[in-house]
């Protein structure tokens, strides 16, 4: 049996893991160490068992992770996020709709302190879902707009999947993250206008808010002050090349506890359930990342990557229509796997082949960020749908769901314009110091 036979078969074992509930990273370590020792040997397994965890865990580039995570954890028992919610509240709620664009405003301003999708959804379905259901607006639009703007928390910087994208292919992390900005907030702007154009089709779908006077508007900023310092000093920093990334998050983090203690939301019992949650998620990314590596080296040692890219690269046909055809792959993938995973699993397997077609490196992590962001909220795996329903206990999942056809629709465009626009991505990278 041929190394690309052996590669085939551990790869459709693997998809019979993951739909079996074997965690991802256990099912992805067990597959690549099993089908290395198949076609290398078992002591060449072993070899890999021994000395992939120290090399991987003992990457400084690593040390990034938890700084971010625990960053995002401290934000929100400062309660950073409804001070946000509040003041952008107080800017676009008199508007038809205009709940809803706070919401999404909110969202992107606290995915710049929290650096994950999931957390900025469930943070904002306590938040504005609540002041959403008093004025009256209709369930769907109401869930469907958290659950969309969740997704921002992805690709507004520090995100934590840019943080393994760039580990897994050896990319400049501060890069990245400005390459996730000028996108991140397009996106944001892209929902707001499909908030307008909903809510201007029919108007009880999204009713106006309180009006408020341009004094109120500008004493509302006081609130939110901190986030737009903490912003600036940790991309500005990456941007100038005054510290590195896992300086950046400590920084960051550091920043957001001196605030927190300052006005006394974060006491002791806080800072302990931060790091402890800090701790949970680390460990669980960490496991994940450990055993994409291992099936790294599983494919590498199968030439599947380097198969795959000379195919791909010999078919007589632009190559745009190859990262078409990626890019529906991770669409459909989306319905069944989260983000994170999703990565994991393809990155190995995809990115020789973007090197071959000479796309830029930096600019497909945006697309493929963007695009996993998408699985996010597509049934019937989309995280951000269930941690909505959870949240909301009167509103069915076929509201919720209906609820987020729109904003996929808008997603749709997003990446379209991504596309033919690279510039969008690279420009902030281009003028980056370091």
């Amino acid at each position: 049996m041929s190394s690309l036979t052996i590669g085939y078969i551990g790869i459709v074992v693997l998809i019979i893991l993951l739909f079996s509930r074997i965690p991802i990273g256990v099912a992805l370590g067990l597959v690549g160490f099993v089908g290395f020792s198949v076609v290398a040997g078992l002591n060449a397994g072993l070899g890999v068992m021994k000395t992939v965890p120290f090399t991987t865990f003992g990457s400084y580039s690593l040390s990034v992770v938890p700084l971010f995570i625990l960053m995002g954890s401290l934000a929100f028992y400062a309660g950073l996020s409804k001070n946000l919610y509040d003041t952008v509240h107080t800017w676009l709620g008199h508007l038809r709709g205009g709940l809803a664009m706070a919401t999404v405003g909110a969202c992107a301003g606290f995915a710049a302190i929290s650096g994950s999708s999931l957390a900025t959804a469930a943070t904002f379905a306590k938040v504005a879902l609540p002041e959403m259901e008093r004025y009256k607006y209709d369930k769907s639009l109401a869930t469907g707009c958290i659950a969309a703007g969740g997704t921002i928390g992805s690709l507004i910087p520090p995100s934590v999947i840019f943080i393994i994208y760039a580990i897994l292919t050896e990319n400049s992390i501060g890069k990245l993250f400005l390459a996730g900005f000028i996108p991140g907030i397009l996106e944001a702007v892209f929902y707001m206008i499909t908030i307008a154009f909903i809510c201007w089709r029919n108007p009880l779908l999204g009713p106006r808010g309180p009006q408020t006077t341009i004094k109120q508007k500008f004493i509302s900023l006081k609130e939110s002050w901190v986030v737009v310092f903490l912003f600036v000093l940790v991309i500005g920093g990456l941007y100038m090349g005054w510290f590195s990334p896992t300086e950046a998050g400590g920084i960051g983090a550091f920043g957001v506890l001196i605030f927190g203690v300052a006005i006394g939301k974060i006491r002791w019992q806080n800072f302990k359930d931060s790091l402890m949650d800090t701790g949970k998620t680390t460990a669980m990314i960490f496991l994940l990342i450990l055993g994409a590596m291992i099936f790294g080296y599983f494919l590498s040692v199968t030439r599947i990557s380097t198969e795959l890219a000379n195919f791909m690269s010999s078919l007589a046909v632009p190559s745009f229509v190859v990262m078409i055809i990626i890019l529906i792959f991770y669409i459909i993938l989306g319905c069944m796997m989260d983000s994170l995973a999703m990565i994991l699993i393809t990155i190995p397997v995809f990115y020789p082949l973007i090197l071959a077609m000479n796309y830029d490196p930096i600019w497909f992590g945006v697309i493929i960020v963007r695009v996993t962001e998408i699985g996010l909220i597509t049934p019937p795996v989309g995280l951000n749908l269930y941690i909505l329903k959870g949240s909301a206990k009167d509103v069915t999942m076929g509201q919720v769901i209906r609820g987020i056809f729109p904003f996929l629709m808008a997603d749709i465009v997003h990446v379209a314009v991504l596309i033919a626009f690279p510039q969008i991505s690279l420009f902030l990278p281009s003028l980056m110091k370091i």
